[in-house]
């Protein structure tokens, strides 16, 4: 059995977003990684693979920097590696992302999948089911922890009620929320293997996919309009004057 996990690459959280254009200058940002919530997501599956669930294929949709990040996916245990490469996600909108990573499923031969909740950059939350609803399969969200159990998977999920566990059968989907254990770290031997893994490069012509027209436009991007300068008080005469700004600006007593 093969476990298809969805990655995707985007900003790293530390890096610093620019916008030239009224678009977000990719060629400026410093550093790329994995979205936080995939990185929960794929370890959840090496964790079930390791259990004797089967071998783990992690694919990506993206530019030919992605490929980095199935490299080191390969160094922490993914067994096949699949890119569908395309120049950028601004050119295509989330059903016709989800019609490539269903296909590249398929092709994989994955009907266990594990993805984010929702990518860092773009926030859109609507992969998981959009995949699921594609593959004909049963979707569960926010999931933080996957076992298998009784000839299916029991997913440990957080609702308005508190933790409940759902008891689903292949084909399914996991979308993850944050778990309780972080993305291992590779070790020498992981990261020199996963360096001879060969990434299979496709198109979405390659997987069968005609992509159409897209049908979100987006008009433009826009940074978030700066914070005000801090306001600095000293000595007990600033007492009144900062409870007065607590109160009647900071709405916090």
């Amino acid at each position: 059995m093969a476990i298809g996990v969805l990655l995707k690459q985007v900003p790293d959280t530390t890096a610093k977003i620019g916008v030239s254009g009224g678009r977000v200058d990719e060629s400026a940002v410093s550093k790329w990684s994995m979205s936080p919530y995939d990185e929960y997501a794929l370890e959840s599956a090496l964790k079930l693979k390791e259990s004797g669930g089967g071998d783990v294929v992690a694919i990506t949709c993206g530019p030919a920097r992605a490929g980095k990040m199935l490299t080191d996916a390969a160094a922490v245990g993914a067994d096949t590696l699949m890119h569908v490469q395309i120049d950028s996600h601004d050119s295509i909108d989330s059903t016709q992302i989800q019609s490539i990573l269903a296909a590249a499923l398929e092709r994989a031969g994955c009907n266990v999948v594990f993805c984010g909740k929702q990518a860092a950059d773009t926030n859109g939350g609507s992969t998981g089911p959009g995949v699921a609803m594609l593959m004909g399969a049963s979707c569960v969200s926010h999931v933080s922890e996957v076992s298998a159990d009784a000839g299916g998977y029991l997913a440990l999920r957080a609702s308005s009620g508190g933790d409940e566990r759902v008891h689903v059968s292949a084909p399914c989907v996991f979308a993850f929320d944050k778990g309780s254990e972080e993305l291992r770290r590779p070790n020498v031997r992981g990261i020199m293997m996963a360096k001879k893994k060969v990434i299979e490069t496709v198109s979405p012509e390659d997987l069968g996919v005609s992509m159409g027209e897209s049908r979100v436009t987006v008009v433009s991007h826009s940074p978030p309009p700066e914070k005000p300068p801090g306001q600095k008080f000293e000595g007990a005469d600033s007492v009144a004057t900062v409870v007065s700004k607590l109160r009647d600006e900071a709405n916090v007593i």
